[in-house]
Parts: structure tokens; sequence; C-alpha cells
């Protein structure tokens, strides 16, 4: 539940970043689109006194307000739609950079200025369009006779508008890698704990094992029956097998070419002889048996852990299903039981550190396993299948050689 809402605050603090920066930014737009149209109303006011302009008239003062334009793109046409100047557009061909007069420019560039003022109209006329688009500004010149403005947004207008999308997408990146970097972090701590805690317990199991056989030895020499001390031999084997097993978790285990249904016939073998006889453990190997680089122990101890989760779900009683098989370069192995299943909801949870459905125990075996299969033998396990009340199908998939 802890990491569920540290990855939803993750997640909201992110969108409230987004939406934020997005709003903040587009009033900022706004506003600065608001002061060019009126920079263009009083561009255009100028320009319409200019045409009307008497001896006694500021020229110098109108004169000023026009040429201080220098950022906004205009384009200045009569009523037919026919270019007479223009300013501050980027031309094609850069020899026309000083010029303002439409008529003095290249074939080119009045090609490339006639279309973008057709792109603008879209088909429609000037008296039209300058009546529901704010881009557009008609200017009475006196005379019966009109001019039209046609401005487009500055640069710094243009870069602003897309300034909130380059913040969100700069927070979307920034969000994953600070959700990788967690990640990360907690997966190498949690790798650390692990191998501290597999190494530590392979050691402290060491010396028991030592003295086991050493007594072992001792009450042969005292006459002791033999089936007796052979029992004792054979849990400290499997006490040397299980330090064995603890001692790898940490370190790249020796891989080498084994059989997938003689590796699983082994360790269900052992199992056999350690489950309630009112668990009935049924294998279905291949007929082809698939070679796979594994290590031996560990898959061993993944079909222990499984099997032993199958009889505690099935509570001492039920049927388990071992299949074996292949499709293509995939070797793949099932366990099946009959106990009481799983939630689809909780699918990918079981795997996690703690889980468990159990009153005792720690929830790490299928951490373990699923460390085991995916880590160490860059294969797959997942729940193939489960129902509450009706049992649940584990999928080992593992490359074939």
């Amino acid at each position: 539940m802890d990491r569920r809402l540290g990855k939803f605050m993750i997640v909201a603090i992110s969108v409230a970043a987004i939406v934020a920066f997005i709003w903040i930014s587009n009033g900022l737009v706004k506003e600065l689109a608001a002061q060019e149209r009126e920079r263009m109303d009083i561009w255009a006011k100028a320009t319409q006194r200019l045409a009307k302009a008497n001896v006694d008239s500021d020229f110098e003062f109108l004169l000023d307000i026009i040429s201080a334009n220098n950022s906004i793109p205009v384009l200045v046409t009569d009523n037919k739609g026919n270019i007479s100047e223009f300013r501050n557009f980027s031309l094609p061909d850069k020899e026309d950079a000083d010029k303002s007069l439409y008529a003095d420019l290249s074939e080119r560039n009045r090609e490339y200025l006639s279309k973008r003022l057709s792109k603008a109209l879209d088909g429609r006329d000037l008296k039209s369009v300058s009546r529901s688009n704010n881009h557009f500004i008609e200017v009475e010149m006196g005379q019966g006779a009109e001019q039209y403005i046609y401005y487009e947004d500055s640069s710094l207008l243009k870069s602003l508008s897309l300034y909130p999308y380059i913040q969100m997408t700069v927070t979307i990146i920034l969000a994953v890698i600070l959700y990788a970097a967690l990640v990360y972090t907690k997966r190498a701590e949690q790798n650390r704990v692990w191998v501290g805690l597999s190494k530590e317990t392979a050691h402290q199991l060491g010396t028991p094992i030592s003295s086991l056989m050493a007594w072992s030895q001792y009450l042969e020499t005292l006459g002791i029956d033999r089936d007796v001390t052979a029992e004792i031999d054979k849990d400290v084997k499997r006490l040397s097998i299980i330090a064995d097993r603890f001692s790898k978790i940490g370190s790249l285990p020796e891989m080498q070419l084994e059989y997938i249904n003689e590796t699983v016939g082994r360790s269900l073998d052992y199992m056999k002889g350690r489950v309630s006889g009112r668990v009935s453990i049924n294998m279905h190997l291949s007929d082809d048996d698939h070679g796979v680089r594994l290590s031996r122990p560990l898959i061993e101890w993944v079909m222990e852990n499984l099997t032993k989760n199958a009889v505690d779900a099935m509570q001492g009683v039920g049927r388990i299903d071992i299949t074996t098989g292949a499709d293509h370069n995939i070797a793949w192995i099932e366990v099946k039981d009959t106990g009481k299943g799983i939630a689809r909801k909780h699918f990918k949870t079981i795997f996690n550190p703690g889980y468990t459905t159990k009153k005792r125990g720690w929830g790490l075996g299928l951490t373990l396993v699923k460390r085991i299969i995916e880590e160490y033998h860059g294969g797959r396990i997942f729940v193939k299948e489960s129902e509450p009340g009706v049992g649940t199908t584990f999928r080992i998939e593992l490359r074939t050689v």
C-alpha cells in the first residue's frame, strides 16, 4: 500500500506541476498576444493618420511609430489583397532583407509572402475575415479607399507558446528519471540485503553442519544403528545443499547444460517423501527432454519452493500437477495446484518481498523464486491462471540451448 501511495504521489505532483506550468504560461501567452494586438492597433492608426496627414501633421512622430515595429511580421494590402508593404518576415532570399516594398522583392520572395497571406485568408475575402480574425485589421484611408493589415505572432510569442509543452516534456522526463532512480536505489538496497542475509545464513549454517557430520561419525563408533546415522547423514547432506544454495545468492551461479525433465524429476522425488500422503504430486513430463543452461541447485530450490507453496495453499490436502514442455526455443514448467487460489489483482504483488497470506512466514519464497528465474537465468515466471477456491497455475519459461 505504501509503494502504491508513493507512486501516486509522484504522479500527482508531476501532473500538478505540469498543469501549473501550462496555466501560467498560457496566461503569459494571452497577455503578450493582447499587447501585440494593441501595438498593431496603434501601428494601424499611425498608418491611417500618415495617409491622411496634412502639412501640419507630425510626420516624424508617425514614422517613428511605424518604424518602431521590429519584431511583429506585418503585411499591408489593398482591398483586393494586393500586397504593398511588409515588415519583419524572414524571406527565402536574404538579399531582400533590408527592403520593405513588395514590388522591390525578388519573384521568389513575392511568391513566399503571397502564400503566407493566402494561407491566412483560407479562401475568404478580406472584409469578412477582418471581422472574425484578430490578425486582420481594416484601415480606412479616406475617399473610400481601404487597406488591410495582416500580422503574425512575433517569434517571442511563438516561442512562449511552445514553452509549456517543452516544460511538460522536461517535467515528464525528470519524473521518469526520478522514479527510475528511486526504483534502482530501492532495488540495489534490496539486493544488498538479499546478498548479506544469504551469505550470513550460509556462513552460520557451516558450523552446525560440520558439527553434525562429526557427531554422526562419532555415533557410528558407539555402535548406534546404521539406519539411524544414515538418516542423520541425509539431513546433514540436505543442510549442506541449502547452505550451498544460499552461498550462491549475490554471485553469478555456474551455469551448465541440464535437462528440464531430469532436473524437475530430481527435485520432486525429494519433495514426495516429505509432504502429506493426502497430497498427490503428479508429473506430466514431455516426451522430448529439453536442454537449458541453468544452475541445477537453484532450479531445484525453485521447484521445492513452488511445491511447498502449493501444499500450504491446499492446507495439506489436494493435487499438484507438474507439466513440462517447449514452444519454439522456450522450455516451460507449469506447477498447478487445487488450493485456495489468488485474486487477479495480486498476480504480480505476490512476488513482492514481504507479501504472504500465511500467519507465519516472511513472504520471501516467491521473491527468491522470481530472482533466481529472471535475474540469474534470464527467464520468466508468472501466474498463468488462478481462481479463488479452485487453484493456481505458475508457469516458468527458460530459453533452450
